[in-house]
């Protein structure tokens, strides 16, 4: 990924926070097929963490995917930036977003680990959810679990913070009065970081 330094996350922990936050991710082999799914971080599980999670029996790419080398990709808020919105003039229309990429190799897991996935996964999106066992064992037969110890980490926040005072508080006053939900969590996304909002 392309990324200049002004825009660069260089700490794992932010990135290991920004995963746990975005956590619905891009999985893509190598022979550039995709997968859409929710992952699961444990930070202190090899160098960098390892991701955890699974995907349907019926979906072709664990097999495809299996051993190979894969890049997965989390986004997080993003919206169009009005050249108007600047002091500075003239100026284009841009897009500010951020977004963290991992690389590593995906590897099949057993069905306990599996299982144990998926429990985690519950717990994290729907905590007082209770599955029966019973329910479980055969929703663990329509699943396929899987695990990426990361080799590599990449964080990207381009959010404006290279330009000027007046021209970031432009924007940040423009995406607080917006109406558009996308941009209204870019700028919260921009609050909670303190990045791009003139400070």
């Amino acid at each position: 990924m392309h990324i200049p330094e002004k825009w660069k996350i260089y700490s794992n922990t932010e990135m290991h926070n920004f995963i746990k936050e975005y956590s619905f991710a891009a999985v893509i082999s190598n022979d550039l097929e995709a997968s859409h799914l929710p992952l699961l971080l444990k930070e202190n599980e090899g160098e960098n963490g390892t991701l955890y999670g699974h995907f349907a029996r019926t979906n072709h790419h664990w097999k495809a995917a299996n051993g190979a080398k894969v890049l997965v990709i989390f986004s997080g808020p993003h919206s169009y930036i009005s050249p108007t919105w600047y002091e500075t003039s003239p100026a284009v229309p841009t897009w500010n977003y951020s977004t963290v990429h991992a690389t590593g190799i995906i590897q099949l897991t057993d069905q306990e680990t599996t299982l144990t996935t998926l429990d985690e996964t519950v717990k994290k999106y729907d905590p007082n959810l209770t599955i029966p066992e019973g329910f479980k064992s055969k929703l663990s037969k329509g699943i396929v679990g899987f695990k990426i110890n990361i080799e590599s980490l990449q964080g990207k926040e381009k959010l404006g913070q290279h330009r000027s005072t007046e021209d970031q508080l432009g924007v940040a006053s423009a995406l607080s009065k917006t109406e558009s939900l996308q941009s209204q969590l870019l700028y919260q996304y921009m609050l909670n970081r303190g990045v791009g909002i003139g400070k």
